[in-house]
């Protein structure tokens, strides 16, 4: 790993994570990511279900992935997230690292804060994430 995080979450592949091919599936780092991101919220101090209690929604609005080499069943792997805002978008760089420090994929998740139903500028979802921007 050459950059610092502001959250590491260590994750091990299970079995039903592979596909034929004995490889991660593609779509399960979507999954990888979406963990790192609801563990890093209640890190942060509110989880996903006290949001939506308040009736505060955050929605993905666009996601990037570039895969660089695969992850195999029973691997250990460390995915790393940083957080940063644009406007009403909070964007999420996160990557995913092997045992060995090898760069597995990395990607960018954009989301949005919706407030009882209503797409917002962001700032309740500013509030739990203040430390971190």
């Amino acid at each position: 790993m050459q950059q610092k995080y502001i959250f590491t979450l260590p994750m091990k592949v299970r079995d039903y994570e592979v596909d034929a091919e004995g490889i991660v599936n593609n779509a399960i780092y979507l999954h990888y990511f979406e963990h790192t991101r609801h563990e890093f919220c209640e890190h942060a101090g509110m989880s996903f279900a006290q949001m939506h209690a308040q009736g505060i929604d955050p929605v993905l609005n666009r996601v990037e992935i570039d895969y660089r080499t695969p992850l195999h069943l029973g691997e250990r792997f460390l995915s790393c997230l940083n957080l940063t805002r644009k406007g009403a978008r909070f964007i999420f760089i996160q990557d995913i690292y092997n045992a060995d420090g090898q760069l597995v994929v990395s990607g960018k998740v954009s989301c949005v804060s919706t407030l009882n139903g209503r797409l917002t500028r962001g700032d309740e979802l500013a509030g739990f994430f203040k430390a971190y921007l």
